[in-house]
Order: C-alpha cells, then structure tokens, then sequence
C-alpha cells in the first residue's frame, strides 16, 4: 500500500475556530491570501464574522463562508461540523484557535470556571478532531492546535487555563501518533501577542516586555506565518512550534 501524499491542494478547505475576531481573523485573512478556502466558526461574533466573510469575499468570490456554533456544548460540535461539510463537501484542514482566558486565583475556582476553559481549550479540540477524522483522512488533511507557553510552563493565578493548555499539548501529541499516517497534528505555543483584555497599564507592559528577549511583543501575524508553515510542510507532525520571542528560555 503506497504511503500517503500529505500535500494540501492549493485551494483547501480549512476550518478556523473562533475566527471572527483577533488572533483568529489574522489566520483567515493570511491562509485566506495563499489561496485556502476558508470556514469562519463564530460563537457570538456573528456582525464581525460576517464583515470577514464580506470582505474576503470580495477579494476571491465562493472562497470563504461561516459557520456557527458553542463550543462548549458537546451536542454543537457535531452541528459545526455538519455546516462545515455542508458550505463545501468537504474539509482538509481544522486550526483550534478558540479560546476562553481568564485568571482563576486559588480560592475562586468553581465548576462553571472550569468547565468553560476545558471545554473551549481542550475538549471542543478533541471533539472536532474526532468528527473530522474521516474527513481530514480521506484528504490526508492536517489539524493545527493554537497552545500557550504557559501550558508547558504554567502560571500563577491561571492554574484552570494552564491546566487546559497543557492538555491541548499531550493531546497534540497523542493525536500524530493516533492519526498517523494519515493525518498531521501539530500545535502553536505563542507568548505575548496580543496585550490581554483589559490592556495593562504602561508599567506592566514594561514588565512584560523586559522577560522577552526580543523585547517587543508578537503579533498575530507571527502565528499566522507559522501555521501556513505547518500545513505546507508534509514531513512534521506531533511538534509544538513556540513562537514567543524567547520568553519561555526564562521559564516565563
């Protein structure tokens, strides 16, 4: 039996959670530019998802659309995907980028915090990666993970979200073993990108950028090349790309 081709073609079909918006719009505007046709999943976003699709639309016609769901309630994950397949018969790519972030101090934590940052984190990436596997392995497709540092360094007041990100990087690696050789799975660890909301006043921001030895903050095309890297390259699979600046050398 001949080995697969890992190759996507050039016009596939890749679906980005939580895309409507930040980090996730950045990705569908780059991968949108090398020519992917690309699925917006939006939870709330539904104006800012449509004025992507609009303006991406415009640039190449029958290229982009959306689709609609929470991800953290199990029974939509099956009806994202069932939109999904049904706005271009097929899917080739999945990028887990949405992400619920907050503090979760030690004292404050309750179900509702920790079944909302593991849903989104760490389950909903699970989820959707089952639903597709026929999918991306009949097209030998790929499926990217959007991490964090602080999943493999942890954090003091986030110990829930770290928590989660950890689990979103053994899964990466369980997944490229599993689904292999059919599929790839890899992940992005990003440091600083975006400043958190609300923005830290300019003395934290000072702060935060003495720990990077790059001293500057990321931006969210940073992630955007890396992922257009890990989809176009055939022969990597089970690795988490750290792109922070050389933030996590320090252990954050």
């Amino acid at each position: 039996m001949p080995l697969p081709e890992h190759s996507l073609p050039s016009n596939a079909v890749i679906l980005i959670t939580g895309a409507a918006q930040r980090l996730g719009a950045t990705l569908a505007r780059h991968l949108h530019s090398k020519g992917y046709r690309i699925l917006i999943h939006y939870h709330r976003s539904v104006e800012a998802a449509e004025q992507l699709r609009s303006e991406l639309e415009q640039q190449r016609p029958n290229s982009v659309n959306t689709v609609h769901g929470d991800l953290t309630q199990a029974a939509s994950i099956t009806g994202i995907v069932d939109q999904a397949l049904a706005r271009f018969g097929e899917v080739n790519g999945l990028i887990n980028n949405a992400s619920a972030f907050y503090p979760s101090p030690m004292g404050e934590i309750d179900e509702p915090h920790w079944h909302q940052l593991f849903a989104t984190n760490t389950a909903a990436p699970l989820l959707l990666s089952q639903q597709l596997r026929q999918q991306l392995s009949h097209h030998n497709g790929c499926i990217i993970n959007i991490t964090d540092i602080y999943g493999m360094t942890g954090r003091a007041g986030y110990s829930l979200y770290c928590a989660a990100k950890a689990g979103l990087n053994n899964l990466t690696r369980s997944l490229a073993l599993e689904l292999a050789p059919r599929i790839r799975v890899n992940a992005i660890a990003p440091g600083a990108i975006l400043w958190p909301e609300p923005e830290p006043n300019q003395q934290e921001k000072e702060r935060m950028l003495s720990e990077i030895p790059l001293e500057r903050l990321g931006q969210p095309m940073d992630i955007a090349k890396a992922a257009a890297f890990l989809l176009e390259s055939e022969y990597i699979t089970g690795h988490i790309l750290k792109v922070d600046g050389g933030k996590s050398l320090s252990g954050c």
